[in-house]
């Protein structure tokens, strides 16, 4: 049946779709994206956050394991770190791909709708994300930690890798883990931005990006946790000491690099794009 149309020109329109198909989103539409989730990420049930946030705290931990497995298996060589790395991927694959809920990833989907419509709600919204994402993905992994301490779910090999693991990501100076931290943050919050936009190559995505950070050493205030309790409570650091050490300065550089830098500069790369459309909504989906 004829569509009243010239073939030339239905083929010309089907082939522009293709390469619509197979091109990259414009910067735009991966904004509103990313904005649009947080906004559905804040507008969920505190107790739907709490849920998912202590299952990726969970699953975050087997980054941990899945190192000190590697490294207790690998020989001893200048390039055994660089292998052992491999396995840091693992818990940010679990957690990202089952879209359980992680603090880092919030540093950029929150700030985008916060930005766009700077109001007390979305302030207050926003906050109430970060807390309960934060304290129930801690808890997630202090569970982890008490397991692999006090139950017989790793061998005390693989426990000792583990310890081993932990005390060099713990070895660094509070202002050298800042900017570790900063760095991180950014890292995790270009993932997120590339997510959109990566379609069946998310899975590399998220390898890619978190070995890069596991492989530089670079402190994430949630992996880095487990790593932290588990060393005080086999009691070769204290509370206080990982506190103000790791967790503090961990935590201001994932955010300060996550959203004082990656998130602003997202902001500001569309700001006009936006503002000379106002009203206009692309119908996106992630």
């Amino acid at each position: 049946m004829s569509t009243g149309r010239p073939r030339d020109l239905r083929d010309n329109e089907a082939e522009a779709d293709r390469v619509e198909e197979q091109t990259t989103p414009p910067t735009p539409v991966i904004y509103e994206i990313v904005r649009r989730f947080g906004e559905n990420e804040m507008a969920r049930p505190t107790v739907s956050i709490a849920w998912s946030g202590v299952a990726a705290g969970l699953s975050i931990s087997f980054s941990l394991l899945a190192q000190a497995i590697l490294l207790t298996q690998l020989p001893d060589a200048p390039w055994r770190d660089l292998l052992v790395a491999l396995g840091y991927p693992i818990g940010f694959l679990m957690v990202v791909l089952s879209r359980q809920q992680l603090f880092t990833e919030n540093t950029i989907t929150v700030v985008l709708p916060v930005m766009a419509k700077p109001t007390v709600a979305s302030l207050r919204s926003a906050g109430r994300l970060w807390g309960v994402v934060l304290a129930a993905n801690l808890a997630g992994t202090f569970i982890a930690a008490l397991l692999c301490t006090f139950a017989p779910v790793v061998t005390d090999e693989v426990r000792a890798g583990m310890l081993e693991i932990s005390r060099g990501a713990m070895a660094y100076p509070w202002s050298e883990m800042l900017f570790r931290g900063v760095t991180a943050g950014y890292l995790m919050a270009a993932m997120v931005w590339l997510l959109p936009a990566a379609g069946a190559a998310q899975f590399h995505v998220v390898a890619s990006i978190t070995y890069v950070i596991g492989a530089g050493g670079f402190a994430h205030i949630v992996a880095g946790s487990i790593e932290a309790f588990l060393l005080a409570l086999h009691g070769e650091r204290g509370i206080a000491e990982l506190l103000t050490g790791f967790a503090l300065p961990a935590l201001a550089g994932n955010i300060i690099g996550g959203t004082a830098l990656f998130a602003l500069l997202a902001h500001a790369q569309v700001m006009k794009e936006i503002e000379a459309k106002p009203g206009r909504r692309r119908r996106v989906g992630r």
